[in-house]
């Protein structure tokens, strides 16, 4: 069918778009070499359009963090309201770590056929939704299935956010850059302690539970602001633009195609080893302090805070390392710190809380900084055409395969001890690095 000149014209200048992006972006770095060793060099580089899609994911990211914990944090609180064992508390966090594989993997695709902005906002909105839900739960069966549809817009939200900004980000600073996306999480579960610690001191715990979850609430104000300021980068419109005019669409499929098969099931297993380990922490340490080191609220929030900075300083240390020594030997190098952490947290002697909670920073700065590379090297595996939908597969088919380190954890913890039982988060970081080995080194890879 012919075209009129105005539409080839139209045509010819979104195709050039991500290619004028580039060469603005490389022109900028020769302008500005003199301070491109800056701490903010990674933040100018973004331009201003970039700034806001970083602002975006990173709120997005925080309060995911937020609703999540909302979860564990009440823990011991739910197990008593609804008499529950420990196999069925961990059963909470292990459905919503399965059921977000499915919003995890569903997101990436949606944001390689609809766009990473719209995408973005329908994970936010989601998981806002079911976890101020979860407060209104009557009984355990209820709030099961409300934890699980909150899994849907958890397991989403990451892995688009990171995308959006990925492709607004060069390949000197990509590292550093998606890295402090992710502290974001330490800043969201920050938050999340500070207001467990006020809401557990102030309300009865029947009550306090309930009101974790109420506060869930807070995303829907990010919604607003993302929906008016936020743009998907030009690569991403341009290969939108693309795709509905060629019928091309991002799907599962093409993730294991000869040449991406490999990646795709090497990422799926490094990405199970990090966030089995992860997830085991995170769920079992706050009953870890309170059933067997018998600390208060207050006194396990001060425990918690000690981890959170170091997970806070863990992030950002990670992103400048991923940067300099390369994604592959960043991750190996805090996997088998990890794992060491672990151990050592878990074994400390009754009688010694004081080196309990000095190992609670180096535990929270390994179990983070480990998770630095990821949102580079999985965006730098993948071409734009299925950047989202490999990126969140194999994100959140880890995150899947992973939530069963919990469940493995809650159900031997009555006859190990949760203690014990956490050797298994040990044994998933072992996986990770395993996994490794099946992955090429991405480092300096653009994305156009």
């Amino acid at each position: 069918m012919s075209t009129t000149p105005e539409a080839r014209n139209q045509a010819r200048n979104r195709s050039e778009e991500p290619n004028q992006h580039t060469r603005e972006r490389h022109e900028r770095h020769e302008r500005h070499d003199d301070h491109d060793s800056g701490a903010l060099a990674w933040f100018r580089d973004l331009g201003p359009r970039g700034r806001r899609a970083f602002a975006g994911a990173f709120g997005g990211y925080g309060l995911d963090s937020y609703d999540f914990y909302a979860l564990p944090l009440g823990m011991v609180a739910i197990a008593a309201y609804f008499g529950l064992s420990s196999g069925e508390t961990g059963l909470l966090v292990t459905t919503t770590l399965v059921v977000s594989a499915l919003g995890g993997a569903l997101a990436g695709v949606l944001a390689d056929r609809i766009g990473r902005v719209r995408a973005l906002l329908l994970t936010v909105i989601t998981y806002a939704l079911f976890t101020v839900l979860c407060g209104f739960a009557p009984n355990y069966e209820t709030l099961l299935v409300f934890r699980a549809l909150q899994g849907l817009g958890f397991g989403g939200e990451w892995a688009v956010g990171a995308v959006l900004v990925a492709e607004y980000t060069s390949a000197r600073h990509r590292g550093r850059t998606l890295a402090t996306v992710q502290s974001a999480w330490a800043v969201g579960w920050g938050l999340a302690v500070l207001v467990y610690t006020a809401v557990f001191q102030f309300l009865d715990e029947d009550v306090a539970w309930r009101v974790m979850f109420f506060t869930g609430a807070l995303p829907a104000l990010l919604v607003l602001w993302v929906r008016k300021n936020v743009q998907d980068a030009p690569a991403a419109v341009h290969r939108l633009e693309s795709a509905a005019e060629s019928g091309e669409r991002g799907s599962f499929a093409a993730l294991f195609r000869p040449g991406l098969l490999r990646v795709t099931l090497f990422a799926s297993l490094m990405a199970t080893g990090v966030q089995g380990g992860y997830y085991t922490l995170a769920t079992w340490v706050p009953a870890y302090l309170d059933d067997e080191r018998g600390l208060t609220v207050v006194t396990t929030g001060g425990f918690l805070a000690t981890q959170i900075v170091g997970a806070f300083t863990g992030y950002l240390t990670g992103g400048y390392l991923t940067d300099r020594l390369g994604r592959k030997k960043t991750i190996a190098v805090f996997a088998a710190l990890s794992a060491a952490c672990v151990l050592g947290y878990t074994n400390v002697p009754d009688a010694a809380d004081g080196l309990l909670l000095v190992l609670g920073f180096p535990l929270g700065f390994c179990m983070s900084a480990i998770f630095s590379g990821f949102g580079s090297f999985l965006a730098e595996l993948y071409p734009t055409a299925v950047r989202g939908t490999g990126q969140g597969f194999t994100y959140n088919v880890g995150r899947g395969l992973g939530a069963l380190f919990p469940t493995l954890v809650g159900a031997m913890a009555d006859s190990w001890g949760v203690g014990g039982a956490l050797v298994f988060g040990a044994l998933a970081y072992c996986l990770a690095a395993l996994a490794l080995l099946g992955l090429p080194e991405t480092r300096g890879r653009e994305l156009v």
